[in-house]
């Protein structure tokens, strides 16, 4: 069994910080967020990886995967020259994926639970395709099952105005090569793509069997600012205690990561928190749920409930920076300023801020 991990796509929903980097890149907890996807393969036993790639990032995210040594994977880089959709991928893909099953993964998916039982299923019993389904608040957003009483999937419809369901399918599909006469077939949709969900149904509609199941633990699309924090909270609520860097005057609590090289001084962090190799907090307050990057820097200020990327900077904040992402290179400083209220920012790679 192959894996194909998509990996393009502009992200508008996340614009400015994909202004100047791949959505998939986004750190969560430390660690890209691309690179969850491609360990939950490898975990299941995938090691011969398919990755999409879009000609705006695609050089940037060939960088930060290199060959799949790292990850006890082969990575075989495939270009989709424009994004047209999801099965569009997948037909760009069909040189790699030949006849072989596989594993359709998104990479901006955030996912608990693991897929090996999926992969253990197939292996098992061959269904067609098997699906990954989670209940949504808002199904209008996404592509939705509708089940039988058995459980089995009857029918998928692409984000709908009237939802027969609150059944969304995540971004995880396991497919035998019949997907691939249906995708051939396919016409675009009314938005110009061609949609997985139309390729599932015809594989429904010659009778073959989809087998659905729901997320084990929790499943989030990180496409927009709020998502990825939460992803944030989501990762480092499952962290195990490791100090490695050097502690001085500080008051360190429960659940937190500091990486090698990581300096904290006078400071307080209060977990689920991360730290990153080579960072430094000084005379600062790292609240819950915040992932400070490589070589990054708080000085004399408040972070809580954020992500700062690799080699950000803050100094002399007269606010608690909360729920904020701050890309690679940026500057917050706020010395001269004496007022205390919250602040909250979204700012893309190497902005700087004065206040």
């Amino acid at each position: 069994m192959k894996g194909l991990v998509l990996s393009g796509g502009k992200g508008t929903r996340l614009r400015p910080l994909t202004h100047t980097r791949a959505k998939q890149l986004i750190p969560i907890a430390g660690k890209p967020n691309l690179f969850y996807a491609v360990e939950d393969l490898v975990r299941s036993g995938i090691t011969d990886i398919g990755v999409v790639i879009s000609p705006e990032t695609g050089e940037e995210v060939k960088s930060a995967l290199g060959d799949g040594q790292r990850f006890g994977a082969r990575f075989t880089y495939i270009l989709q020259e424009a994004p047209l959709g999801i099965a569009h991928a997948v037909r760009t893909a069909r040189p790699f994926l030949q006849n072989d099953p596989f594993v359709l993964y998104l990479g901006d998916n955030l996912l608990s639970g693991g897929i090996e039982h999926l992969v253990e299923e197939y292996r098992a019993n061959r269904p067609e395709a098997i699906v990954l389904l989670t209940p949504v608040e808002d199904p209008r957003a996404f592509g939705v099952a509708v089940l039988d009483e058995r459980g089995q999937v009857m029918r998928l419809v692409e984000k709908p105005q009237d939802p027969p369901s609150n059944l969304a399918l995540v971004g995880v599909y396991l497919f035998g090569p019949r997907v691939h006469a249906v995708i051939e077939n396919l016409k675009p949709s009314a938005r110009g793509e061609y949609e997985i969900t139309e390729a599932i149904q015809g594989l429904l509609d010659q009778g073959m069997p989809v087998v659905a199941h729901q997320v084990r633990g929790y499943w989030k699309d990180t496409g927009k600012p709020e998502d990825l924090l939460d992803g944030n909270r989501l990762v480092l609520s499952q962290l195990s205690r490791c100090i490695q860097g050097e502690l001085s005057s500080a008051e360190v609590v429960g659940e937190v990561v500091v990486e090698a090289g990581a300096k904290v001084i006078r400071s307080t962090v209060r977990g689920p928190a991360y730290i990153g190799p080579g960072a430094v907090v000084e005379d600062g307050f790292i609240g819950p749920y915040t992932a400070i990057g490589k070589n990054a820097k708080v000085v004399s200020s408040e972070v809580e409930y954020s992500i700062l990327m690799d080699e950000a900077e803050v100094y002399h904040l007269p606010y608690r920076l909360d729920s904020s992402i701050l890309g690679q290179g940026v500057v917050v400083d706020g010395r001269g300023h004496n007022r205390r209220h919250t602040l909250q920012l979204v700012l893309g790679d190497r902005s700087r801020v004065k206040l």
